[in-house]
């Protein structure tokens, strides 16, 4: 997991992801040349496919010659297609370094994407103000002052009070925020305690199948399991969740129940509560002791 993102995040997804993840998650799939971005078009259920031709070799971060005392943008490579605007969700290659020596502090070239919703304050304000605009394939250096880093405060042994950041950002893949309305309208039926994951695809996807270790982006409605009573969701926020599919990356019924489905899919699944919340239940959700969780899972893009 980065080090220089801003952990806040909201209830709603540390409930469901549970597994000590916030907003985001990175992941640890072996690197490649060539990451594929697959996404889908909520409304009709279709994917498309994108092929984005990734570094693995980190860059070398050029110092400023003075430290930046505001927020100081260059593009090194322009990308392709629609920039990134505030409400969506980016997956992004970096490194960062201290702009005073070029002391590296952080990077993840050569290994998963890290994903991270624009403009909802998950990272620091100079990567929501500085990846504004940065197309698809496109690499932008961002040299940071204190003030929107990490200002007075400074962040773990390297990053002192005060400290400029200098980063380097290659844009793997945007997807654009999804339209509230396009939330899935389900009736569950109450039943009684399952002891075994149940599942259905509701809409099949295309393209290949996601598979355990996978990083996707997911919308996510839940349900009570014993009432079918809706008790939250995913879609109001605009952009879908990105998780790793790996041991401590969500509930466990998540990390079982989702490879097989293909992007542009949506599946219904009954979680044991063993596999969701246990035998306690989640009082901040309103789910009872030993109560199933029921999903709906749209699989909106695959990383």
């Amino acid at each position: 997991m980065s080090r220089f993102h801003n952990r806040r995040s909201i209830f709603l997804v540390v409930a469901l992801l549970a597994g000590g993840a916030t907003l985001v998650s990175c992941g640890s799939s072996s690197p490649s040349s060539d990451t594929a971005l697959a996404t889908a078009d909520t409304s009709t259920g279709g994917a498309t496919q994108t092929t984005v031709s990734a570094q693995t070799k980190e860059p070398k971060v050029t110092l400023p010659k003075v430290a930046p005392t505001k927020l100081v943008i260059t593009d090194i490579t322009e990308g392709t297609g629609v920039g990134a605007a505030a409400g969506d969700l980016l997956a992004v290659h970096y490194v960062g370094v201290l702009s005073s020596d070029g002391t590296r502090f952080d990077g993840n070239f050569g290994s998963s994407p890290f994903s991270f919703t624009l403009g909802k304050s998950q990272v620091i304000k100079g990567w929501d103000e500085g990846l504004v605009g940065l197309k698809t394939g496109g690499v932008r250096q961002l040299d940071i002052p204190a003030a929107l880093a990490y200002g007075d405060a400074g962040s773990g042994a390297v990053i002192k009070p005060g400290a400029a950041l200098s980063f380097v950002v290659e844009m793997v893949g945007i997807i654009p925020a999804t339209n509230p309305a396009d939330e899935p309208k389900i009736t569950i039926a109450g039943a009684a305690p399952t002891a075994t994951l149940q599942s259905k695809d509701l809409i099949v996807g295309k393209g290949a199948a996601i598979a355990a270790g996978d990083t996707v982006a997911l919308h996510i409605v839940a349900y009570r399991g014993d009432t079918g009573e809706k008790i939250t969701s995913t879609w109001p926020e605009g952009a879908p969740v990105s998780l790793t599919l790996e041991e401590g990356g969500s509930l466990p019924g998540i990390i079982k129940g989702v490879p097989g489905m293909k992007v542009g899919g949506r599946r219904q699944m009954t979680i044991p509560f063993a596999d969701a919340f246990g035998a306690d239940g989640n009082s901040e959700m309103k789910l009872p002791a030993k109560t199933d969780l029921v999903l709906v899972v749209d699989l909106i893009a695959a990383l």
